[in-house]
């Protein structure tokens, strides 16, 4: 068994095929079937069904896989940690986050990050299930996560970047003066526009309804979050959202208004415990040494 064969299994898997996984390596598509074929014999057992237009794994090979991405991080974050030594001046960086924390904080961060580092390539998926996160990080996919907290998990260390509150996004017509607080049960009465159920965003609208004995009204479920400024600027209905994406959509046409009771969670960073590729452990000191350094708000006057 070798890093090869290891890697072959994986991208096998990512890309839902061998002929797609090839592709993705560029190598040819026999030297890459040979070769599973081969850890498969050194093994004693399959670890695909091989069936007429896909491959799944089997029970041996499900078991393989956690292992062999790990494998695979650990031998990337040696071959890192030699570069170290001259200051991050090659690799990557596999991130992990929520829609909704991608553009407040990861945008920030990364952005950050790469002024700093130019040379690393960071790559960044967005799984829509709170729980998707942690379990790339987890299973070795993704090195960082930005995640809500709390996490529960073995083996998973976490790191309190703050809050994040949500806010309703609605038509201007409904604004009664310029930051106005619209209470939930107001909210109630309204058509929501809204992402599906499973989602980061739709759980936390739902949680939030239900503690104040409401259900929401939900008139529009969509995938495509991109859609919802338009749609609540076009009066479909109105949204909640994280407050730094509301600010960006926001236009004449429709208003941000903080939500009451206030809508937030807490949100972090989460990565495995044990040894982090040097591009990992940079990313972590920077973004932690922003939230220390953070100023903290002024609290308000009561007037």
């Amino acid at each position: 068994m070798d890093l090869r064969q290891l890697s072959y299994v994986v991208a096998v898997v990512d890309e839902g095929g061998f002929t797609r996984a090839a592709r993705s390596l560029h190598v040819a598509q026999p030297s890459l079937s040979q070769a599973v074929r081969a850890l498969e014999a050194e093994l004693g057992v399959e670890l695909f069904h091989r069936l007429p237009r896909r491959v799944t794994l089997t029970a041996a090979g499900e078991a393989l896989l956690e292992p062999a991405r790990q494998a695979l991080r650990d031998a990337a974050t040696a071959r890192s940690a030699v570069a170290e030594v001259v200051g991050l001046v090659a690799g990557h960086l596999d991130l992990v986050s929520l829609p909704t924390l991608a553009v407040h904080p990861s945008a920030e961060l990364i952005g950050r990050f790469r002024q700093a580092h130019p040379h690393i390539t960071v790559r960044l998926v967005e799984p829509e299930d709170a729980d998707a996160v942690a379990e790339r990080v987890r299973n070795g996919s993704s090195e960082v996560g930005f995640a809500e907290l709390p996490i529960v998990g073995d083996g998973l260390v976490t790191h309190d970047l703050g809050t994040q509150e949500f806010v309703a996004l609605v038509p201007a017509s409904l604004s009664s003066g310029r930051g106005a607080p619209i209470t939930i049960q107001a909210l109630a009465r309204q058509p929501l526009i809204t992402t599906p159920p499973g989602t980061s965003t739709r759980r936390q609208v739902d949680e939030a309804f239900a503690a104040a004995g409401l259900t929401a009204s939900v008139a529009i479920e969509t995938d495509h979050r991109e859609a919802i400024g338009p749609l609540v600027r076009a009066g479909a209905g109105v949204a909640v959202l994280p407050r730094s994406i509301a600010e960006d959509v926001q236009t004449p046409e429709t208003a941000v208004r903080p939500v009451r009771p206030a809508m937030v969670r807490r949100i972090g960073l989460v990565h495995r415990r044990g040894p982090l590729s040097p591009a990992a452990q940079g990313f972590l000191a920077l973004a932690i040494d922003q939230t220390s350094t953070r100023p903290k708000p002024r609290p308000r006057r009561r007037t």
